[in-house]
């Protein structure tokens, strides 16, 4: 029966609980301090249910689902994280067989677990050694190497060989049968017994190892909450915390609170305690940058330089806050009293302008790249709507075109700026029936104000009414007396217009009874799907390219005509990101005779914006490079004979990207609609 002695060679062992007590109480201090923060901001339900949430976390922080995503960063954090997890589960092995009798180091099971304690132990240090080389030789830009990263991986690296180094030198001076089941350990121990030989020497080293090894690995649990170890457990209540809610959904205010002083965020206060928390929990890794559009096209926007920058000015008025908190609470010490009165004048940064640069506050899409690829699910898109709400709603701050648009849709209920009755033009030769001439319709198809007042996107209007009359589906418009949904003006900034949009469409849809809406626009279909429901209008919204699929796979439409070319297809932030529609569209071009899907690099997921989401379809983009030339050059280079979207936005912006590489007579820009009348016609 194997045996291993535990505390071999060691004396006074039991000194060891003082340490790690003592480090304990280090540890328990700084969480304490760390777990303040949640004190600070405004309050938000982040706690049901409980069951989701554990499952979440199973599936986010100890199933890697997002981390693994990016390979090489992910097998290197796998490499440390399960490392650690089966040592740690080593360590209460031998506590448990120490002071509760259970011989677990005494039985067959011991070789195998000893085994794999060899291999974690390797795996880790491969780990390590892995990130070593990716931060300091790889050097990759979403990266900014602080010193807390060279000791948090120099700590842990040194715990690693510490304990491959006591392990060699238990064997070497007590040589055991069962040597084979700790190669690793083995192999430090021919090192030992080549290098010194002598037991005795072997003997007083390892004492000395063994108690450096203890004093290093209780140094590192009362280091985690002062050091970016800390992410160990903010990353993981972070995950915990995530977003239950609808994704494509902002928070409703409430303009009926009268208790309510300002709108938006204007100052740390504004936040609410999980997003000051997701300054804890971001580990700087960069992915988020990475895949920012607005950074990657030169604009002063960086989710991670942003949730940074608020990270710093946290620090810097964390005791300030904290001493008008207990002043708020009746603590009336001399000492508070000092501390908030000198915070009354230290705070004297302006947030949105000072700490947070207001460049990089309107340079967001409002694409949820960010969000999507964050694995601790850091919340950059809601920080970012709610300084925007404090600009426009509080302080009339906004770009003069942005404010045109605005203006148009509160006087003429589209950001367009043209006449209510004008909004049925597009089809008065194609016999479109309103609600009020078809009463009882198998859906309603919601036009929208790029289907009903641009050019190019009416062609789309033209196409989805051509393939839903083809497919003999029972159908109507609304009409002139739709407005804009609102899409635009909620996402810069103006909740108030938003809602009074709203409000007029949601009760003309119940006062038509609509049940089903078909829309073509991913905004709206966000808009109506997600957000709608937050003032009562609660329907049944589906995307034309699902419905279309819904079509074809029913039988109703048949396509005759092939198109033998490449067809790459680009995914709309709102209709992937936010509303998870990345496979219709793609299955019903596979299912068009002869064509070719080709993908770019950044697709589903990762896809790149056009830029014009989060309302800078009516801004002017004046800083870097444009997003959506970006775009249209990474679709250029597929080589497809065809560029295919399922969004108005995207198409007018795409269409413009080409056209500035003067790439137009080689690549056709098509709706998904347009594709589909075109390959089910009969004549």
């Amino acid at each position: 029966m194997p045996v291993r002695e535990l505390y071999w060679n060691i004396g006074s062992h039991g000194l060891m609980y003082l340490i790690f007590l003592i480090a304990l109480i280090i540890f328990g201090y700084g969480c304490y301090q760390k777990l303040q923060l949640l004190k600070l901001g405004k309050k938000e339900a982040r706690k049901e249910p409980i069951s989701e949430r554990v499952k979440l976390v199973l599936i986010y922080a100890l199933g890697h689902k997002k981390i693994i995503r990016e390979k090489f960063s992910g097998i290197m954090h796998s490499f440390i994280f399960y490392g650690f997890i089966i040592l740690f589960f080593g360590t209460v092995f031998v506590g448990l067989d120490d002071h509760l009798g259970f011989s677990i180091m005494s039985t067959d099971f011991f070789l195998a677990f000893k085994f794999l304690l060899d291999l974690a132990g390797f795996l880790a240090i491969i780990g390590i050694l892995m990130a070593l080389y990716r931060r300091y030789i790889k050097k990759p830009t979403g990266l900014d190497n602080q010193k807390e990263d060279a000791v948090a991986l120099g700590l842990i690296l040194i715990i690693l060989l510490s304990g491959f180094f006591l392990e060699g030198l238990r064997l070497a001076a007590n040589p055991v049968s069962w040597m084979g089941w700790t190669p690793i350990g083995a192999i430090f121990a021919a090192i030992f017994t080549a290098l010194i030989g002598n037991v005795d020497t072997m003997k007083s080293l390892h004492q000395v190892v063994w108690w450096f090894h203890m004093s290093m690995a209780f140094s590192f649990i009362a280091y985690i909450p002062y050091s970016k170890l800390f992410h160990i457990i903010s990353s993981t209540a972070n995950q915990y915390w995530q977003n239950l809610g609808n994704k494509g959904a902002l928070q409703l205010i409430d303009f009926e609170d009268e208790s309510v002083e300002s709108f938006g965020v204007s100052k740390l206060q504004d936040l609410t305690w999980k997003h000051l928390f997701d300054t804890e929990a971001c580990t700087r890794c960069g992915r988020c940058q990475d895949n920012c559009p607005a950074y990657l096209t030169e604009k002063p926007l960086s989710p991670k330089g942003l949730i940074q920058d608020i990270k710093v000015y946290l620090g810097e008025q964390k005791s300030s806050m904290l001493a008008k908190l207990a002043l708020a609470n009746n603590v009336e010490d001399q000492a508070s009293q000092e501390v908030a009165a000198a915070a009354e004048e230290a705070d004297a940064k302006i947030f949105v302008g000072e700490v947070i640069d207001q460049e990089a506050v309107w340079s967001c899409t409002t694409c949820g790249s960010c969000q999507e690829q964050c694995p601790v699910f850091v919340e950059h898109v809601p920080k970012i709507m709610e300084m925007r709400r404090y600009l426009v709603l509080d302080e009339g701050d906004i770009s003069p075109e942005a404010q045109k648009a605005l203006t148009n849709m509160e006087r003429l209920g589209n950001p367009w700026g043209l006449g209510k009755a004008t909004r049925t033009d597009w089809c008065k030769e194609l016999d479109v029936p309103t609600i009020n001439e078809n009463e009882n319709p198998e859906i309603l198809y919601w036009v929208g104000c790029a289907g009903a007042f641009d050019a190019r996107n009416q062609k789309v209007a033209t196409a989805v009414v051509n393939v839903l009359k083809q497919a003999g589906v029972n159908f109507s418009i609304i009409g002139s007396e739709e407005m804009c949904c609102g899409d635009s003006a909620r996402r810069l900034g103006n909740e108030y217009l938003f809602q009074s949009l709203a409000e007029g469409n949601i009760a003309l849809l119940k006062e038509y009874g609509v049940k089903k809406i078909l829309t073509h626009c991913p905004h709206c279909l966000n808009t109506l799907l997600n957000e709608y429901p937050q003032l009562g209008g609660d329907f049944e919204v589906i995307h034309h390219s699902q419905y279309i699929l819904e079509l074809i796979n029913a039988g109703k439409i048949e396509m005759h005509n092939p198109l033998p070319a490449g067809v790459v297809y680009h995914d709309s932030c709102y209709l992937g990101r936010y509303n998870n529609i990345y496979q219709e569209p793609r299955q019903i071009i596979s299912k068009i005779p002869q064509a070719s899907l080709l993908e770019m690099e950044r697709n589903h997921g990762k896809s790149f914006c056009c830029g014009a989401g989060g309302g800078r379809m009516w801004m002017e983009e004046t800083i870097g490079r444009r997003i959506n030339e970006e775009r249209a050059q990474q679709a250029l280079g597929t080589g497809a004979s065809f560029l295919v979207t399922g969004c108005p936005y995207c198409l007018t912006m795409m269409d413009d990207g080409v056209k500035s590489h003067q790439q137009e007579d080689n690549i056709r820009l098509r709706d998904i609609s347009e594709l589909i009348a075109i390959t089910m016609k009969t004549d």
